[in-house]
């Protein structure tokens, strides 16, 4: 099997139920018991058919042999391992194309979300969202984690318009029509709501308890955290607003680049002509003209190039389907 890839260790497909829950785990033996319990006790009493699927992200603990445990004397429970530490986005990405649910929820297995909001969750879900996120209004966490978190949900606020305020929260419900149609890779759990949005479904939000870590620790630190979120935002602005079209973006720069270096050069030879001076007297200024003329250029031949791309992809793959069936 490729290094990376998942491995189905789960006792076979399922057939299709009302709730499939998600659980990407990295390094968290000591909490997967304790959210299994918990889980389990809230799944139960709900009346509703449900999986449970485990997806270990490459754990170096005893996280994948607590799985194991589980899904040997419980039915329903699905396990997936990745052979190497391949990050959140893949994680879910196993989980949800193994989901069999009408709805899916997806939680950490950090066990600081409480599994008791679920039904919550559900309501909302059935009062017309598409897909429901959690909102850790209070958070039970290091500072720098905290204000990391903020700083990072304003500015996703600020750029993608959104009203969502924890968009990086773990615990969300998600109608199966979305999972299938969204595409995670790289760090694109950050921003699932915004991804959503763009892809035209309707995204909610309710309050969920927070609590402190009980065992092991946060996976996640510091300010860097927040910069990479800020990447895959613009990665999901950029891809949701210009991916069919990318000369719409390459071309507009180009022109731009193009139009300054024009400006420029033709205030040089105007003034040579004029008699107010030689063109030579002023060459960083040429050399800038001549730059931003060529860097022009290469944009919209950039865009160009991007377009020939769209058009084969399109040719050569099927796009998810963003009719809705009335």
């Amino acid at each position: 099997m490729p290094d990376g890839q998942p491995e189905n260790l789960s006792a076979g497909p399922c057939a299709p139920v009302d709730l499939s829950v998600v659980i990407p785990a990295y390094n968290e033996e000591e909490n997967i018991p304790v959210i299994f319990s918990k889980l389990q006790a809230v799944l139960g009493a709900m009346g509703k058919t449900f999986e449970i699927i485990f997806v270990d992200d490459g754990s170096a603990d005893a996280s994948l042999r607590r799985m194991l445990d589980i899904r040997q004397r419980t039915p329903g429970v699905r396990v997936f391992g990745l052979r190497r530490n391949m990050g959140k986005s893949i994680a879910l990405a196993t989980g949800f194309k193994h989901a069999v649910g009408e709805n899916v929820v997806t939680l950490d297995a950090d066990y600081q979300e409480p599994p008791e909001a679920i039904p919550d969750l559900i309501a909302c879900l059935e009062t017309g969202y598409d897909l429901v996120s959690g909102w850790r209004q209070t958070r039970r966490d290091p500072l720098t984690k905290v204000w990391s978190s903020k700083i990072f949900n304003w500015l996703v606020r600020k750029i993608a318009h959104t009203s969502i305020h924890d968009v990086n929260c773990g615990f969300k419900i998600y109608k199966k029509e979305v999972i299938k149609n969204i595409r995670l890779y790289g760090g694109l759990h950050r921003v699932i709501p915004v991804l959503a949005e763009r892809a035209g479904y309707r995204v909610g939000e309710i309050v969920v308890a927070h609590r402190a870590r009980e065992h092991g620790e946060t996976k996640f630190r510091g300010i860097f955290r927040g910069l990479h979120g800020i990447f895959d935002l613009l990665t999901v602005l950029f891809l949701s607003s210009y991916h069919k079209r990318p000369l719409h973006f390459f071309g507009m720069a180009g022109l731009v680049l193009l139009l300054f270096g024009l400006a420029i050069n033709a205030f040089l030879t105007f003034r040579y002509f004029l008699g107010i001076g030689f063109i030579g007297e002023r060459i960083p200024l040429l050399m800038l003209g001549i730059l931003s003329m060529l860097l022009g250029f290469q944009s919209f031949c950039l865009g160009l190039l991007g377009e020939m791309l769209v058009r084969r992809n399109l040719e050569a793959s099927k796009e998810p389907d963003e009719e809705i069936p009335l």
